[in-house]
């Protein structure tokens, strides 16, 4: 009976390191359905809602044992929420963005460091952001950015296994209040908890979770960084995906205020869709084992450049 009994144990602790270990699809789905439930009501900022999704991040964060850089992986600001033309300003919000780090095990190079961010906030019930007509209803933001988010959390943990891999740092940040104006991405710039000049990648995730059937992935800023456009190109074809790469056409999400301090950015989404910004964007549309397959890919593109000496350093882009 002992012997039956340590033999359960020793599967079912099997299977709990298999889980850790690997990005899955039932981990995907069960992070997007807590950040895109209607108890959190599209996550805006300031609000309890918000500060429910923060928690969570931060739970998971700990759980992988990834650090602070801090007394916590708080790095709070406030936020000067859009209104309608016309209307008064709105106070301040109180919101922050959420950041951990796994050190590297190279005595030089682990002062390097790669960003991988996702946003976690979206527009709550609306707004002047809003595309939908239907005033004060729940914006989900399924795929965006919970589906981001997800990613990140599940390859924060991926990495976390694999921590002695590494050779260069990474910096997990979820941003709140990008919605507003890209104000989370826009503070850590503004106040970093490492010298810019040692950020070396900063790689974006923003609405990854709508793959279509011809698995197109979309890259802007692959040419900011040396051989990045053939890299991402060969390595998402290596793995059943359609890359499209832009060299420049940095876009319009947290990337871009690394990309304005000279640091090289990889922007990474699956398209546009009818849903956007809408109500609409509900969990259900997720393409779960499509998002599943992206993140694969940006985790190998990761750890190929914090495990290796690949060499990094910005390249202007128009």
């Amino acid at each position: 009976m002992k012997k039956l009994l340590l033999f359960s144990f020793l599967i079912l602790a099997y299977h709990a390191s298999f889980s850790q270990a690997e990005i899955t699809e039932h981990e995907i789905k069960d992070h997007i359905l807590f950040l895109a439930s209607e108890k959190n009501a599209g996550r805006y900022p300031g609000t309890k809602a918000n500060r429910a999704v923060v928690k969570y991040i931060v739970k998971d964060f700990k759980k992988q044992g990834l650090l602070p850089f801090a007394k916590n992986y708080k790095q709070k600001f406030k936020a000067r929420l859009r209104v309608e033309k016309g209307q008064p300003e709105k106070p301040l919000a109180k919101t922050c963005n959420v950041v951990a780090y796994q050190e590297g095990n190279d005595p030089i190079l682990k002062n390097e460091y790669i960003i991988l961010g996702a946003h976690y906030d979206h527009l709550g019930m609306g707004g002047p952001s809003s595309k939908s007509d239907k005033k004060n209803t729940i914006h989900y933001g399924a795929d965006d950015n919970a589906s981001g988010t997800a990613t990140l959390l599940e390859i924060a943990e991926k990495v976390a296994v694999n921590k002695s891999q590494l050779k260069r740092s990474i910096i997990f940040i979820a941003f709140g209040a990008e919605e507003q104006g890209l104000l989370g991405s826009q503070y850590f710039v503004d106040n970093p908890l490492v010298p810019l000049s040692q950020i070396k990648l900063m790689i974006n995730m923003d609405m990854v979770g709508r793959l279509n059937t011809d698995n197109h992935v979309y890259m802007n800023g692959a040419g900011t960084f040396p051989g990045g456009v053939e890299f991402m190109q060969n390595l998402g074809e290596s793995l059943s995906l359609t890359p499209i790469v832009h060299a420049g056409s940095v876009g319009g999400s947290d990337h871009v205020s690394f990309f304005k301090k000279d640091i090289s950015v990889l922007g990474v989404h699956t398209g546009a869709h009818p849903e956007y910004h809408r109500p609409e964007d509900t969990a259900d549309l997720i393409n779960v084992p499509g998002q599943k397959q992206v993140s694969d890919y940006i985790y190998k593109a990761l750890m190929t450049f914090a495990s290796t000496d690949y060499k990094m350093g910005f390249i202007p882009q128009d």
